[in-house]
């Protein structure tokens, strides 16, 4: 017999009565029912009753041990009373009696509970996470999450990807957020910088002609953190295939995500066919280029309706024709006591309120508008509204006004407030979306300049010609987003391969040639030597695995995560370098006061 276990916590069975075996694990509970000792023992597989009873030469040993206590028991199995079978558990019809326990390693007092779920403090549940991530919920994410990735990395290579591992050390490279800095101690006054993403690296493979690559790859940017994006690193499904067109990608890619999610989702619906949806269209109808189709709001524009009207705000601010009203329409909200309430919260988000006009049933049952628009644009353009939108009795319908390029971000807060105050959602599915025909450039305010909007290494609808010939705040790209239940799960691009656009398209967003071969020199010089045609994108394995497994904060499925100031509370990360470290990286620190 091995010297720790012949089976695991979750193999035992009726089939197994009478055997002798020995069993290794953590001592999950401890009762004492009149002079009989009870442990649930329990390992990664599962968990198995044992017993000591006053008669066995292990009942000494098993009054010491305690909870998280980790023990070796060997006993005979023996099946349960009727009355006594749990049904709850595979292991639930046999027990074990104890003839032998052995401490393997005896357990301090915990600092936190392991039993159960707890609401801990996060500060406390980090340092201890080797204890926290002994808790049933977190565990089993865990373990989601390693079958999630093995399943993308057998999806790929059926499909004829090969996986290549790319550099952790690298050059610097501008995207989107801050690099984390290397400094190399053979070239003193010089630094590596962690990849933000393989990206030049995949395109690169495509020159060397591999034709399909991917990786799950570890993606390291210096970004604040919140509950969906970890502070310091990440990890994506990263690809690239040449010879191809945006349809490629999509069709590559839709049945690889798609299967991931019918796979685990437990039975929740799965979009079939991903509807694709223009990024202008996106903000138009839902705010936000990461929209939850689980909301079922579309807003639409009803200016006409206030036009000339005599709520004088609004009709005012359409004489100006980069103005418009869009509506919010709110089915079941229409209560006076609701629209105040958000009327309040878009006064917390800095507006100066949130228009609203809701319908009831009138004294002769026909139906009327009601609130302060309804009354100065008077009852046919409020019967307009309503008819344009689809609404009823029990309705409402809120508005925002002014520039759409301002409003549409808080329009599509707003939208998704109505959703979670009206319990519009239908949580128990996965609404799966692309979206396409992003921007090439947008309009830096901070250094009041034209920059990339998504990727500076996407090719622009029209190539050359359309970037000599269309005004670069209105030209789009090959780019596209995925995007699921209002999260974005990935991105990705038709590559520019060639050396004249790439320099033109740099040129726009205020890069010379000079920094281009500086900054990009691998690419630059690999375009000239007979690049294919490339694209690919990237899908976050970290938000996917968040999603199938419920949780709102990827702290829940990351192993050793750290807390919202960035600091590994465990291994005590980031923490200050020695004076013989400095020294040998000839670096002087300049700390602030």
């Amino acid at each position: 017999m091995h010297p720790y276990r012949s089976h695991t916590c979750g193999d035992l069975r009726e089939s197994h009565v009478g055997e002798t075996v020995r069993l290794s694990g953590w001592v999950h509970r401890v009762r004492d029912h009149g002079g009989l000792l009870f442990i649930d023992l329990r390992d990664q597989y599962g968990l198995t009753q044992v017993v000591a009873d006053p008669d066995s030469p292990a009942f000494t040993d098993a009054e010491k041990v305690r909870g998280e206590w980790c023990i070796r028991i060997e006993g005979e199995v023996k099946a349960r009373s009727e009355d006594t079978i749990n049904d709850q558990l595979p292991t639930g019809q046999i027990e074990i009696f104890i003839s032998k326990l052995d401490v393997l390693g005896a357990s301090k007092e915990l600092p936190m509970p392991v039993f159960g779920e707890p609401d801990y403090p996060e500060d406390t549940r980090l340092k201890f996470r080797f204890l926290d991530l002994r808790r049933e919920t977190l565990h089993a994410n865990i373990l989601k999450r390693s079958a999630i990735i093995a399943s993308a990395r057998r999806r790929m290579n059926e499909i004829g990807f090969n996986e290549f591992q790319t550099p952790i050390l690298t050059a610097s490279s501008p995207e989107g957020a801050r690099d984390f800095l290397v400094p190399s101690r053979i070239h003193p006054g010089k630094f590596y910088a962690l990849p933000q993403a393989p990206q030049q690296f995949k395109q690169l493979l495509m020159m060397s002609g591999f034709d399909k690559y991917f990786q799950i790859a570890p993606c390291f940017r210096d970004e604040d953190p919140r509950a969906d994006r970890l502070p310091g690193e990440f990890y994506q499904l990263d690809m690239e295939m040449s010879f191809v067109e945006q349809e490629d990608v999509i069709t590559t890619m839709e049945p690889v995500i798609r299967g991931l999610f019918e796979e685990f989702a437990e039975g929740k619906p799965v979009t079939q066919d991903f509807p694709r949806i223009p990024y202008k269209e996106a903000l138009r109808k839902y705010g936000s280029d990461k929209p939850d189709l689980r909301i079922p709001i579309v807003m639409e524009e009803v200016s006409d309706h206030f036009r000339g009207s005599g709520f004088k705000i609004f009709a005012r601010m359409l004489e100006d024709s980069t103005n418009e009203v869009w509506g919010i329409p709110a089915k079941t909200g229409g209560a006076r006591t609701f629209c105040d309430r958000m009327n309040s919260w878009a006064q917390g988000e800095g507006q100066a309120g949130l228009g609203y006009i809701f319908w009831r049933k009138g004294e002769d049952g026909s139906l009327e508008g009601a609130g302060p628009l309804a009354k100065n644009i008077g009852p046919d353009r409020t019967e307009a509204i309503r008819t344009q939108l689809g609404l009823d009795a029990g309705d409402a319908c809120f508005f925002v006004a002014g520039d759409p390029k301002k409003f549409y971000d808080f329009a599509g807060r707003a939208r998704n407030r109505v959703g979670e105050e009206l319990d519009l959602i239908d949580r128990d599915r996965y609404d799966l979306c692309w979206i396409v025909d992003f921007p090439m450039y947008e309009w830096n305010e901070d250094e009041e300049k034209v920059d990339f909007c998504h990727n500076p290494f996407s090719m622009p609808k029209g190539a050359l010609e359309g970037l000599e010939n269309t005004d670069p705040l209105e030209l789009d790209a090959y780019q596209y987003d995925i995007v699921c239940n209002g999260y974005e799960i990935g991105s990705g691009a038709i590559r520019n391969h060639q050396t004249e656009v790439m320099k033109k398209a740099f040129e726009i967003a205020g890069y010379s040639e000079e920094v281009l071969q500086e900054r990009f020199g691998g690419m630059y010089r690999a375009f000239q030597y007979g690049a294919p045609p490339h694209g690919g994108m990237a899908a976050g394995m970290d938000r996917i695995i968040m999603l199938l497994c419920g949780t709102p904060n990827l702290r829940e499925i990351s192993l050793f995560p750290m807390n919202q100031q960035a600091e590994d509370l465990m291994m005590g990360a980031p923490s200050d370098p020695t004076n013989q470290q400095l020294r040998e990286l000839h670096l002087r620190l300049n700390l602030p006061e």
